[in-house]
Parts: structure tokens; sequence; C-alpha cells
């Protein structure tokens, strides 16, 4: 069905800084450029990188920017030379926005790397809104059996832990830790446990590690806890820097350890003899190419990588944010035309 004409106005969400974080304002319909296409927002992620873009955690890109970078809607407007999709068709928009194309780090596959690279709720308007818009040739097409808000955290939270998850080196039916169970990490646990890794989560709250084990966790403990054996990799998803070295420790030799935030608080000094020694080895997670994008997609939905979706109206973005930052529930908030006030 072809969706109505877009109105001349929308009610959308506008970074303020913290303790406020956002505000809901009234803007007109944004129109969509070259190569660009304008989306009717049906549902999106709340990302706990949106956290870190409207407390400052991150350096402001654009002041009062449009946060929301895992959105799914339909598109409604084509702008000039769009060809890719047609008004109707369901796309998703993420993290990375544009790159140049043409630096040694797009040329050699790591466009996640180009310096001159843009991001959606950060560098451009993004999902916390009635439309926005995208160029084309960065949406994804959206596997027809996934709704909406099933969708939707799959696009950073699913992306980023795919990537981190490739990062970390897993050896095929090694041991992986997960620090930190939140939006990425219970996506990532999924698609390993499938995939026949041995998993253990190690994170703080009864909610995040029984959800943990009921998505096939082999243990779930505390955060700063030892996981019950050595681990072959992990991957640090909470943002505290406090963490590295505990998770190094709890590394088996030659193991791999992934940050896969992009802030992380402080770093202890690190032992060189009880971390680091015998070729341990830790990388980051920088942002995510397209490539990276559409393998997950294709992955989570013929291994049914499902999401623990936590559905607030757009009129709630404000609650869900802190809801998130207080951490009052487990899995993923996703912001849904279909939800109702609670």
């Amino acid at each position: 069905m072809t969706p109505p004409n877009p109105p001349e106005t929308m009610s959308a969400w506008e970074t303020v800084g913290a303790p406020a974080r956002i505000r809901q304002v009234t803007r007109s319909v944004p129109s969509p450029g070259p190569g660009e296409v304008l989306v009717a927002v049906e549902a999106c992620g709340v990302c706990r990188t949106d956290l870190h873009v409207t407390e400052g955690d991150l350096p402001e890109h654009r002041p009062h920017v449009v946060p929301g970078h895992e959105v799914v809607g339909t598109v409604t407007r084509q702008g000039p030379d769009a060809s890719r999709f047609a008004v109707g068709d369901r796309v998703g928009i993420a993290w990375l926005r544009s790159t140049c194309g043409a630096c040694r780090w797009c040329r050699s596959g790591r466009e996640n790397l180009c310096p001159t690279a843009r991001f959606t709720g950060w560098d451009h308007d993004g999902g916390y809104a009635g439309y926005t818009t995208v160029p084309e040739a960065y949406a994804y097409r959206i596997p027809a059996e996934l709704s909406p808000e099933q969708a939707a955290p799959l696009l950073c939270a699913g992306i980023i832990g795919y990537r981190a998850l490739r990062r970390a080196a897993l050896p095929p039916g090694g041991r992986l830790g997960l620090y930190g169970f939140g939006a990425s990490a219970h996506l990532t646990a999924q698609l390993a446990v499938a995939q026949g890794a041995e998993v253990h989560v190690l994170t703080r709250g009864e909610q995040a590690q029984r959800l943990a084990l009921e998505l096939g966790a082999a243990s779930a403990g505390p955060a700063a806890g030892m996981p019950p054996v050595p681990l072959d990799a992990s991957i640090l998803f909470a943002p505290a820097g406090e963490l590295v070295p505990v998770a190094l420790a709890g590394l088996e030799q030659g193991g791999t350890l992934a940050l896969a935030g992009i802030h992380v608080s402080d770093i202890p000094r690190l032992d060189y003899q009880a971390h680091l020694f015998r070729e341990r080895t830790v990388t980051t997670v920088t942002a995510n190419t397209r490539r990276d994008g559409e393998e997950f997609l294709t992955l989570a939905a013929r291994l049914r990588v499902r999401s623990s979706v936590n559905a607030y109206p757009f009129e709630s973005a404000d609650r869900a944010l802190d809801d998130l930052a207080h951490g009052r529930f487990a899995g993923v908030a996703v912001l849904s035309r279909a939800a109702t006030a609670r």
C-alpha cells in the first residue's frame, strides 16, 4: 500500500543536554536530497549511544539534533536520482549515515574508520521523530518476517554486537564472555549460542542474569566476578573501564577482549603479567561497515535472533532514555507507533 503524502510538520525530540537530555518540539518534515529517501518512522530503538549523545559523553556535532539511529520505517518520497527503493518499501536506518568512499579506509573495506564519516542521530537528525531522511546507499532492506519493533534494535545493538563478535576472534565452539547484558549483548548471545559457542554472562542485576540464562547462556554471574572457566574471547559491552582488567583476568592465554562501546570510562592501570602476558589481546570496535549490517541482518533472520523488547510510545522517549540510564529493564527499549502510554 502506498503511504500517504507526508504532512508539513511533525513532532520530534531534540537534544538539550543533561539533566533534561531531550525535549519535544514541532519541526518541518524534511525533504530528501539527491540520492536520499524520506522515511516515515514506525519504530526506533533507544540505544545507549543516544544517552552518550544526549548527556554530553560524546562531543556535540550538531546542536539540538534529533537522536535515534535504529530506525525502521516506510519510504514515502524519493529525492532526485534515488531509485534503489520504491515508495512503500520498508527500510532500516543505522548509525553509519555516509562516508567519503575515496580515502584509504573506504577503499580497503574499512569504511567504519573513514575520517569524514557521518552518523545518524549525531551529525544528522535521526529517528526520534515522525520522519527522517537517509542516503539510500546507507539504508537496509528489512526482512519481511521481522516486525518494526523486532527489527529496530538489530540496526545498531545487533550490528555492533556482530562486529564485536568478529573482532573478538572467538574460535569455533569456543567459550565467550559477555560483560554487561543490555541491548547488544542479549542479541550477540543468541547469535553466538546458535553458532555453537559456550556463552558466559557477567552482569549486574538479577533480571539481566535471568534473561541471559533463558537465552541459552551456560552461566550468568556478577559483572566483577570471575567466569567459571577460562574464556577464549570476551566482549565488554558495559561502558565501565574498571571492568577491563577484570575481563582480561578471566581470559585464557591467547584470548581476545573486544571493547564494544563508543564511550568507556577511565581504565585502571593494567599489570602486564596478570592481564596481558601470554598473548592476550585487547581490541576495540568502531561503528560498522554496511557489509556488517547486511551480513548480520541475514544471519539474524536465518538463526531467529529476537529482541527482548520493551515498547514505549514516541511521546515517552524521555522516559525510555531515563529507564535505560537507570537500568530499569532487561533487553531493549523501542519507541513504537503501535505502543500505548503506560
